[in-house]
């Protein structure tokens, strides 16, 4: 037999539907667990959609990972389906505005989204029109093809002005659509989010508010125990799925995360010719989980970035779990750390837009802070990833540079 016959398995001997544990899988209705209360809650807020009214305005709060979208669009989607069975036409569109940052291209992806051209004979290119233009090919779409649209703002912090929800929240009032009821759904993992609000914009928006608390280590049990069949049977050891909720618990309360865990505690199993995934794996999982995500987050980024990012790093590990660290003292490290690698360091103002740009990505948290009439205001800045990870990460990194 040729040896590249054996190059591929044609059996996985550890998963048999590995679609379950990938983050961008939206599980049914059985699997979404421990957000019962918040899923009715959301639904009594858009519940006029469904006989042609007008939904409430909404903006979700949330850490990274406590189900935000996942219940967003399965409310959204309950919502299409119950509002037809009462012959009134709904649909929703979702926008990611960390990928969507500008008023155009977020306006672009929702006519887009709700368009089907050869019913309106409009046309909605990727790119090559001004933002009005672009509105006005929207409100016309909505007010031939719909009842009521539900928008999906999703990470709507990331947008870079309050200009789309003006226009959103107002359209109704404004008579820029007259057929059409529209409901917007903000999420936001930041909660002081609401606070850089315009006025008008947060009195029109902020009609219902909820937050969405962590998972605890029942709820991540029961959430990871309901993709268990991702695996084949008798392939997950007893206390695996026990020792990712726990451990994820402790540190964040985070789904997006502990499924991660698991899936990589299948991976190393696999990869060591394993015939189940055992409680050990877990731990190595996190540690390669923390790793892959951070590298994600900091991929592209220049030198001085990632030397910015090191100072925090060494100062969070030598200094333990403190409330963050001043600017000028991570500036004292950064520059150390630029006369180690042979390079000019950038200006305190320059080294201040990184560290905006890292807390942008929550990599970092930054917090203001007053010191009287001494010291004035000042920020902190602390990191929200483990250290250690950072640390190794950035090394790593320099080494195969």
């Amino acid at each position: 037999m040729d040896a590249a016959d054996d190059l591929f398995t044609r059996e996985d001997p550890i998963f048999a539907n590995k679609e379950l544990l990938e983050i961008s899988h939206l599980p049914g209705e059985g699997r979404i667990v421990g957000r019962d209360d918040e899923i009715a809650d959301l639904a009594t807020a858009v519940n006029p959609a469904i006989f042609g009214q007008s939904p409430s305005n909404v903006l979700i709060y949330g850490k990274t990972g406590t189900g935000k979208s996942l219940c967003a669009k399965y409310v959204s989607k309950r919502l299409v389906s119950t509002a037809s069975e009462e012959g009134v036409t709904a649909t929703f569109a979702y926008v990611d505005c960390a990928q969507d940052t500008t008023e155009t291209q977020a306006v672009q992806t929702i006519a887009e989204g709700v368009n089907d051209p050869e019913e309106t004979g409009i046309n909605v290119p990727d790119k090559g029109l001004s933002t009005s233009t672009y509105y006005k090919r929207l409100w016309r779409i909505l007010d031939q093809r719909y009842d009521v649209v539900l928008i999906l703002l999703d990470e709507i912090d990331k947008l870079d002005d309050d200009a789309i929800l003006m226009q959103l929240s107002r359209a109704g009032e404004a008579g820029k659509i007259t057929d059409c009821k529209l409901g917007v759904v903000g999420i936001s993992n930041k909660i002081q989010y609401k606070d850089r609000m315009d006025e008008r914009v947060k009195s029109s928006l902020c009609e219902r508010e909820f937050v969405f608390p962590p998972y605890d280590a029942n709820q991540l049990r029961e959430i990871m125990q309901a993709r268990a069949d991702a695996f084949h049977d008798d392939v997950l050891d007893p206390s695996t799925i026990p020792r990712a909720a726990a451990l994820a618990a402790r540190e964040h309360g985070d789904a997006r995360k502990a499924i991660d865990i698991l899936r990589y505690a299948g991976e190393i199993a696999q990869g060591n010719d394993e015939p189940t995934v055992r409680e050990e794996f877990v731990t190595q999982a996190r540690e390669r989980a923390e790793t892959d995500r951070f590298r994600e987050l900091i991929r592209g980024s220049t030198p001085h970035s990632r030397y910015v990012l090191q100072a925090l790093a060494l100062l969070s590990l030598s200094n333990g779990r403190q409330d963050g660290f001043r600017t000028s003292r991570v500036y004292e490290i950064y520059e150390n750390i630029c006369r180690q690698e042979g390079s000019d360091s950038l200006s305190l103002r320059r080294v201040r837009d990184l560290l905006k740009e890292h807390a942008f990505l929550d990599i970092i948290e930054q917090s203001k802070h007053s010191g009287g009439s001494a010291e004035g205001s000042y920020t902190k800045h602390q990191l929200l990833e483990d250290p250690s990870v950072v640390k190794e990460v950035l090394t790593e990194d320099d080494a195969e540079a």
